[in-house]
């Protein structure tokens, strides 16, 4: 799978804009639109690392609910 894709597959899967997305990973949102659209290509560890941290916010909402 292209960078691109990942990135907007990332994004979408989050159900956020690219403006909700962008402030919520401190990307601008012109370099997300470039990313997507395949004009630039981040470092190969991008996608990862953003993966990770939607990945490590998932998880630590889930404690937080079944503390609830």
């Amino acid at each position: 799978m292209d960078t691109a894709k990942t990135i907007k597959e990332l994004r979408e899967n989050t159900g956020m804009s690219r403006k909700d997305f962008s402030e919520h990973t401190g990307i601008p949102v012109r370099t997300l639109e470039d990313w997507e659209a395949g004009r630039r290509t981040p470092p190969e560890y991008i996608p990862r690392l953003i993966a990770y941290q939607l990945k490590y916010e998932e998880l630590v909402k889930g404690k937080e609910d079944n503390l609830l």
